[in-house]
């Protein structure tokens, strides 16, 4: 797939991230992907970042431990 990125601003994907009926037309999938794909590396996924994930989304029974 060739993607042309001077059509679409940094602020164009935020309007569009922030926007409920825009984000009422992805699918659980595309979600996922966006999800799994938007970190630049490792250091960004912290313990904080995991539990604070968990408690938005009500999700129990997990643990995020340091090792």
């Amino acid at each position: 797939m060739q993607i042309n990125d001077s059509n679409i601003t940094r602020q164009d994907f935020m309007n569009c991230f922030r926007d409920e009926a825009f984000l009422s037309q992805l699918t659980a999938d595309d979600r996922i992907e966006i999800f799994s794909q938007i970190l630049l590396g490792s250091s960004d996924i912290t313990k904080e970042l995991l539990n604070n994930l968990l408690r938005n989304y009500s999700v129990g029974g997990l643990e995020v431990v340091e090792g």
